[in-house]
């Protein structure tokens, strides 16, 4: 990487990490112009970073169609929001589904645990979201899944992005708790940017993938 291209990365990840602090903290004193516009200019700057990365196709189309998402949540397009980040996490998926690492069969079970236990406390408050909730949660516990796969690193950004979403839906199930929007924008700008910066580290191709069917 040339030193004038690495610079650029820099100060791009810069602007998105001084983003990120002035969304968390504008969700904490709840400053709706603050709230707004730091929301709306995470994803460009994620994914104007990971170009200085040379970062696959689908990975940057994954981090478009996340920034779509954020955009469309703020207006009253709410169902148009959730698929643009189910088409953020199909994307995810064909990334790390191509270069996979251990494929172990115990995150699968975890992390499927993990999700039917949400779906079962969550589900009673949900009412006639709770299918479309679940659909969505499978397909982010898939990413969460196929992200450990990959690396840690990425499978970190995979479980804080499945945290983040968790959090939303715990509000629409009606238990909500002080600091609950700080949290869900800190933990998905953090793992937005692990689950990008993941896939921008390719795996050791040292290993051949395998099987851990433990």
């Amino acid at each position: 990487m040339r030193l004038g291209q690495l610079v650029r990365g820099r100060r791009r990840l810069a602007a998105y990490w001084g983003a990120t602090v002035v969304q968390v903290v504008a969700v904490g004193c709840d400053v709706k112009v603050l709230k707004q516009a730091s929301k709306v200019s995470l994803m460009p700057l994620l994914l104007s970073w990971s170009r200085t990365e040379q970062a696959p196709p689908l990975l940057q189309a994954a981090l478009l169609a996340s920034a779509a998402g954020d955009l469309l949540l703020e207006t009253d397009l709410q169902l148009a929001g959730i698929a643009a980040f189910a088409a953020a996490h199909a994307c995810y998926l064909a990334v790390f589904l191509a270069e996979p690492g251990q494929r172990s069969w115990r995150v699968v079970a975890a992390y499927g645990a993990l999700w039917a236990a949400l779906v079962a406390v969550l589900s009673p408050g949900l009412g006639g979201q709770r299918v479309p909730v679940a659909a969505y949660a499978l397909l982010l516990t898939a990413t969460a899944i196929a992200s450990r796969w990959h690396n840690p690193r990425s499978g970190l950004g995979g479980t804080l992005f499945l945290i983040s979403d968790a959090l939303i839906a715990m509000r629409l199930a009606g238990r909500d708790f002080p600091g609950r929007g700080a949290l869900v924008m800190s933990t998905y700008a953090v793992g937005q940017y692990l689950l990008a910066s993941g896939a921008v580290h390719k795996p050791d191709v040292s290993r051949s993938p395998s099987v851990d069917r433990r």
